[in-house]
């Protein structure tokens, strides 16, 4: 990777432990049959991104729930890959496809109003100030999210650090097109509907941060 490339990186490393050999499998014969194509995305199947997703237990808790929606997750880190892909695998997945990178490759893949919902749900908050253009929610990408969700669609961003749900609030605004929906103090401390509690969140709650939840409709 390049000094440039590296400069705007916006996630931290890319493989952890070593993958137990289903994991290695899963990555080498199933991730290919998922990998997301957007020459095969049906325009007239309502579709939602998640960002970044971890261990893919929101990812999959959704796709569950709602079979008639197509998901689409990116996520550069191949071990929370590999945990996805053994989800779908025992849930029988039909409705996930994923990109094992950095979701902003996606961007120019993905037509214009395409979306109806896009997931930021924990992200890194480079906390240093100094790496603070490093996180997700930029200028940039609040653009790029504008024009990927259509009319009415949601940015959904939940964060267990005070300050990047601050910064987020800023820059959301800052951007114009997005109106935040909260309408009392409370709303932003409840989870999103058809919310499942991930490994991390619960972590953060036993450490005592307390998770934000924003949702923001697009103009």
């Amino acid at each position: 990777m390049t000094d440039e490339a590296q400069r705007f990186q916006l996630y931290g490393r890319r493989k952890g432990k070593a993958l137990r050999p289903h994991h290695a499998r899963l990555i080498a014969e199933l991730l290919p049959m998922l990998a997301f194509d957007p020459g095969r995305l049906d325009r007239r199947k309502p579709a939602r991104l998640e960002i970044g997703f971890g261990g893919g237990e929101h990812l999959a808790h959704q796709a569950a729930l709602h079979p008639d929606i197509a998901f689409i997750g990116a996520e550069p880190f191949v071990n929370g890959v590999a945990k996805l892909l053994a989800l779908i695998e025992a849930k029988d997945l039909r409705n996930i496809s994923v990109h094992a990178g950095d979701a902003r490759e996606l961007f120019a893949d993905l037509p214009d109003g395409s979306l109806e919902r896009i997931y930021l749900l924990y992200p890194d908050p480079w906390p240093k100030t100094r790496h603070h253009r490093r996180r997700l929610v930029s200028q940039e990408n609040l653009r790029h999210f504008r024009r990927l969700l259509k009319p009415g669609g949601l940015f959904l961003f939940a964060s267990d650090i005070a300050h990047y749900v601050q910064w987020t609030l800023f820059e959301t605004r800052k951007s114009g097109g997005f109106t935040w929906l909260a309408e009392a103090a409370a709303d932003w401390r409840e989870p999103f509907p058809d919310w499942i509690e991930t490994r991390y969140e619960a972590k953060a709650k036993r450490e005592g941060r307390m998770p934000s939840y924003l949702t923001f409709r697009r103009d």
